[in-house]
């Protein structure tokens, strides 16, 4: 719920900064059922217990990642989307090197006022012997912020492109101020 909320308060910041919210709806998705269908997936697997093996729910969890990635790769020419598939990448591969949960941290969890329940399958959650537990959920969210939670360097990656793409493809004043500062720049001069 949290990268949600923030993704709606960069929508409005898009829309303070003189964006062109009409501009969104425009945008033509490739192969934007994947998206969905994987939300979908990732939705009801990770707050609803069917019982199922965790082998499956791991496989289906990790295919939701693939799913998006082949979505992400169709239409990788939108600002921000390389990005928002770093962040992605982070968070899938770190998720496949931990049997199918995103390592997160004690402390943070603790901090974001969490539990930590074993019985069901988790997208996040505590491992014993996590693997490049530095990218997993090591940071809880601003006490001062609405669904407190744990969060990535991959969710925050994924956070910063949402920006980039909103804000570029709404055209705000930000974006224009970029792209009329890098039509300045000669090839070659990086000079401030």
């Amino acid at each position: 719920m949290f990268v949600a909320f923030m993704t709606v308060l960069i929508l409005l910041s898009a829309v303070a900064t003189g964006g062109q919210f009409q501009r969104l709806a425009e945008v033509r998705l490739r192969h934007s059922w994947l998206i969905m269908a994987a939300l979908a997936v990732q939705v009801l697997i990770t707050e609803i217990d069917f019982g199922a093996p965790k082998n499956v729910l791991v496989a289906l969890h990790l295919a939701t990642y693939a799913a998006a990635g082949v979505a992400i790769w169709a239409n990788r020419a939108l600002p921000g989307l390389v990005i928002i598939a770093a962040g992605a990448l982070l968070n899938g591969v770190t998720i496949a090197l931990n049997g199918g949960t995103l390592p997160a941290n004690q402390h943070a969890l603790v901090t974001a006022g969490l539990a930590d329940p074993t019985e069901a399958f988790q997208n996040s959650g505590v491992v014993a012997h996590p693997v490049l537990a530095w990218f997993g959920d090591i940071m809880a969210t601003p006490a001062w912020l609405p669904f407190r939670n744990v969060i990535s360097i991959g969710d925050l990656l994924i956070l910063l492109g949402a920006g980039v793409l909103i804000h570029g493809v709404t055209d705000t004043l930000a974006a224009r101020a970029l792209r009329q500062r890098l039509q300045r720049v000669p090839a070659g001069d990086y000079a401030a």
